[in-house]
């Protein structure tokens, strides 16, 4: 049987490279489903994901959500994935009221994006558990989200495991596809960055993560990302503790870095490189 939810649900943030993930085994897909087994049974989950971007901000608020598959040329067996979750009205309605002033559509057309169910198909397989997705204005910037982020603490305290799915480096097109275990000197400094600015609870180290030079221009091409990540700060209570599940590059510009935060996530501290 599964354990009964805490009585504040972690946050977790999704590494979700690949959506050949969602068919393969490895160590990236085996910690997510130890964040999956750490957190219980949530009463629903929210999703943040890289692959709904949108103008203005908008919520599933359908019964049955659709899977997604938002990209090309893949096996078969990837397009035949499904995710047959439930959605949850009601809980798309209590994020619109939360994020207010921001308004918030309730969308009835999007679905499961691969970023949402790649990720969800190993952490939680069952497919049982009530999920809804937030979209990302693409006309805002890192402290919209990373607010926005902030706003949707309450539902911790309401049974929502709030999870985010994105790549805090990302640029697909600096890849080298001959070196599947090595990261990119700038991309390495800027994963490092984010590690520590996580470790040390420091947000704005990151929320403004301009700041750290070339090496985040380089990895951060293009926001859409990074943004998920925010919104997991954002998220996160002061005395939140964080347990790094997957810590490491793959093909020179691709961070894998996933974590939970929560009294459910224990501790753990990497060492730096």
């Amino acid at each position: 049987m599964p354990s009964e939810s805490p009585a504040r649900m972690p946050v977790m943030f999704f590494g979700h490279g690949s959506p050949m993930n969602a068919i393969d085994d490895n160590r990236a897909t085996q910690a997510w489903r130890s964040m999956g087994e750490a957190a219980g049974r949530p009463r629903a989950i929210l999703m943040i994901s890289a692959h709904w971007m949108t103008r203005g901000t908008a919520v599933t608020a359908m019964h049955k959500p659709r899977t997604i598959h938002d990209f090309g040329a893949f096996p078969k067996a990837l397009f035949d994935q499904r995710y047959p979750a439930p959605g949850d009205p009601e809980l798309a309605k209590r994020i619109a009221e939360l994020l207010l002033p921001t308004p918030v559509a309730l969308d009835g057309n999007w679905g499961f994006d691969h970023g949402t169910w790649s990720v969800l198909v190993k952490a939680f397989p069952r497919a049982d558990i009530p999920v809804v997705q937030l979209s990302m204005n693409r006309a805002g910037n890192a402290r919209f989200h990373y607010e926005l982020g902030r706003a949707l603490r309450p539902l911790r305290d309401e049974g929502i495991l709030i999870a985010a799915s994105g790549n805090v480096v990302h640029n697909l097109p600096a890849m080298d596809w001959g070196s599947p275990t090595i990261g990119f000197d700038w991309a390495q400094r800027f994963h490092d960055h984010v590690l520590k600015a996580v470790i040390d609870d420091e947000p704005d180290q990151v929320i403004d993560y301009q700041r750290a030079g070339e090496a985040a221009a380089r990895s951060i091409p293009t926001p859409e990302h990074y943004w998920p990540f925010l919104y997991a700060l954002g998220a996160r209570h002061a005395d939140d503790p964080v347990k790094f599940e997957t810590n490491f590059l793959e093909y020179g510009s691709l961070s894998m870095l996933s974590f939970i935060l929560g009294e459910s996530a224990g501790v753990s501290t990497p060492t730096l490189t």
